[in-house]
């Protein structure tokens, strides 16, 4: 297991995501304070894929500079919030949903199986010799 890879690949993934959750917010707020403005942001972001943020973000930046800075500013203030809980969350999360399916495959490795319904028991069957 290469864990330096998929550190990497886990902080990219949450760095898309925390740029998406900074787009939701900022629609979220233009749709209040600017509506024409969040038409625009959502037509735009229809265009541009969310999954690879620093794409979206050039895009981006060729239309509209005061927008990225706002995302970026919101993203930042997302990850100070939510980053340093993370890694605890993510434990205790896996822990508690392997701790579930372990008592799953228990139960269903410890369940009795239903007695055959023909009602002849195995010595019964070979009474022909």
């Amino acid at each position: 297991m290469n864990s330096k890879r998929v550190a990497q690949e886990t902080a990219n993934l949450l760095q898309d995501y925390l740029t998406y959750q900074a787009v939701r917010t900022i629609l979220d707020q233009l749709a209040e304070t600017d509506p024409n403005q969040a038409l625009w942001l959502r037509k735009f972001s229809r265009q541009y894929n969310l999954r690879d943020s620093e794409a979206y973000l050039q895009a981006l930046m060729a239309q509209r500079k005061d927008l990225v800075m706002r995302i970026m500013k919101v993203r930042e203030a997302l990850a100070a919030e939510v980053v340093d809980s993370l890694p605890e969350m993510v434990r205790s999360g896996i822990e508690q949903s392997n701790l579930s399916y372990r008592c799953q495959i228990l139960e269903r490795l410890t369940q009795t199986q239903p007695e055959n319904t023909d009602n002849s028991h195995p010595d019964e069957s070979d009474s022909s010799e």
